[in-house]
């Protein structure tokens, strides 16, 4: 009988789980994932492999999502329980998916990202420049918040802004940045920052949808933000 091939037999560079703990499940290709939650092989076969074989006779981790316990069980070396395990954490993540599309809020309007941001920004004493991070659907995926300045002024890189978007695999991004004086007009440094903004996004395929400033409702001005969009300031 062959014997039992156990991730803790791999070498250690080739242990999904060591691996995933230095380098983060990014770092993880799908085999070595799925590797983990299968957590042994058998007949010769490491775990990964196992996990290989899976992949290729479901092609996609959609149809495997989909397969029944039955039909895992068609692959050599995956019996009951490592089936039952695939369909439990595919069960899992399909519920998140689903949470994540109910509760993430539709941000296609300046109102709308004002509203999110709003409660937030108010209790900030110096400039915080944010990017609130949107899928194809105009979706949030979360808001990450870039940098902070002095009273009147903050410096902003291309390269932390789509940092975070490229990770978040976002399709656009809203800009933010509140103004502790309460004046959301922007202001010649605002407008530039957002241009080059606007042309990083563009050579990176990630749409810079708009730019919102919060300040502080007034009897003159009703609305506490400004879109630089509305502005005009986007072409």
């Amino acid at each position: 009988m062959s014997e039992v091939l156990r991730i803790k037999d791999l070498p250690l560079t080739e242990r999904p789980r060591e691996r995933l703990a230095q380098f983060g499940a990014d770092a993880l290709r799908n085999s070595e994932l799925i590797a983990i939650l299968l957590r042994t092989g058998m007949r010769g076969l490491s775990a990964v492999q196992v996990a290989e074989q899976l992949l290729a006779r479901f092609e996609t981790l959609d149809k495997l999502s989909r397969a029944s316990i039955d039909d895992l069980r068609q692959v050599k070396a995956v019996g009951r329980d490592k089936a039952i395990a695939l369909k439990s954490a595919f069960t899992l993540a399909r519920r998140m998916a689903l949470e994540i599309h109910s509760e993430s809020p539709t941000l296609d309007t300046p109102e709308r990202i004002a509203d999110l941001l709003r409660e937030e920004n108010r209790a900030y004493e110096v400039e915080s420049f944010q990017v609130v991070l949107l899928n194809t659907r105009r979706r949030l995926i979360r808001v990450e918040k870039i940098s902070q300045g002095t009273l009147d002024t903050i410096l902003v890189h291309p390269r932390e802004v789509f940092r975070h978007a490229i990770a978040a695999n976002a399709a656009a991004l809203v800009l933010a940045h509140n103004h502790p004086s309460g004046d959301p007009t922007p202001s010649e440094a605002d407008i530039k920052v957002t241009r080059d903004l606007i042309r990083a996004g563009q050579l990176l395929k990630i749409d810079v949808l708009d730019h919102i400033i919060l300040g502080r409702a007034t009897d003159q001005r009703p609305k506490d933000y400004v879109s630089l969009r509305e502005l005009g300031y986007f072409y």
